[in-house]
C-alpha cells in the first residue's frame, strides 16, 4: 500500500473519531429504544459505526448525529425483521430487564426513589408506544432532533412526523395519567 493512501486512511479515521464518537451515547440510546435489547443496541451501534466509517468519504452534511441515526436505523429495521422470524428472540428480549437508560445525581434517598420510579416507568411507557410512534418520540424528545432531521432519518413528511409526534406524546400523556392513577 503506497504511503500517501495509508495517510489518508488515517486521517479519515481521525476525522470520522473526532465526529462520530461524541454521538456514541446518543446513537445507543437509540438502539436501546428501537430494538428493547441491551446486546442487541450494543451490537447494532457498532454495525452502525463500522457502516459510517466504511462510508464516510460520502458524507456531505453538516450534523453527523442524523447521518448516524440513519445509519443505525436501517439496521435496526433490518434487526426487527430477522426478529419477525424468531419468535424465541422476542420473548427473550421481552423477558429481560432493562437498566435506566439516564442517570442524574439526587439530592436525596427520596428523591431518587422517586427520580427512579418516574425514569422507569417513562422509559417503560415509551417502549411500549408503537414502533413509528416511539421512534418520533426518541429522536425528538430525547435527541433533540429538529422535524427536517427526523423526516430525513425515517424517510416521511414533516406533517407526517409532526402528527406521529403529537400522537405519540398524546398516547404518553395518557399512559403516565393511567399510570399515575393508582397512586393518588
Amino acid at each position: 500500500m503506497p504511503a500517501h493512501r495509508a495517510d489518508d486512511d488515517g486521517e479519515r479515521t481521525r476525522r470520522f473519531r473526532d465526529a462520530a464518537l461524541p454521538c456514541l451515547d446518543d446513537v445507543y440510546t437509540l438502539a436501546r429504544y428501537l430494538l428493547r435489547d441491551a446486546d442487541a443496541a450494543e451490537d447494532a451501534v457498532q454495525e452502525c459505526y463500522l457502516r459510517a466509517l466504511k462510508h464516510f468519504n460520502s458524507y456531505r452534511g453538516p450534523a453527523i448525529k442524523p447521518w448516524l441515526f440513519a445509519i443505525l436505523r436501517n439496521i435496526c429495521h433490518a434487526e426487527f425483521a430477522r426478529r419477525m422470524t424468531s419468535p424465541t428472540a422476542i420473548a427473550e428480549a421481552e423477558s429481560q430487564e432493562a437498566a435506566p437508560l439516564w442517570h442524574e445525581a439526587q439530592a436525596s434517598p427520596e428523591a431518587e426513589l422517586l427520580r427512579h420510579r418516574d425514569a422507569t416507568t417513562i422509559q417503560r411507557l415509551v417502549s411500549a408506544l408503537a414502533e413509528p410512534f416511539r421512534e418520533i418520540l426518541v429522536l425528538r424528545e430525547m435527541q433533540n432532533l429538529s422535524y427536517r432531521e427526523i423526516s430525513d432519518i425515517v424517510g416521511a413528511p414533516i406533517g407526517t412526523v409532526m402528527s406521529r409526534l403529537a400522537r405519540a406524546r398524546a398516547m404518553l400523556r395518557i399512559a403516565w395519567m393511567a399510570e399515575e392513577e393508582p397512586h393518588k
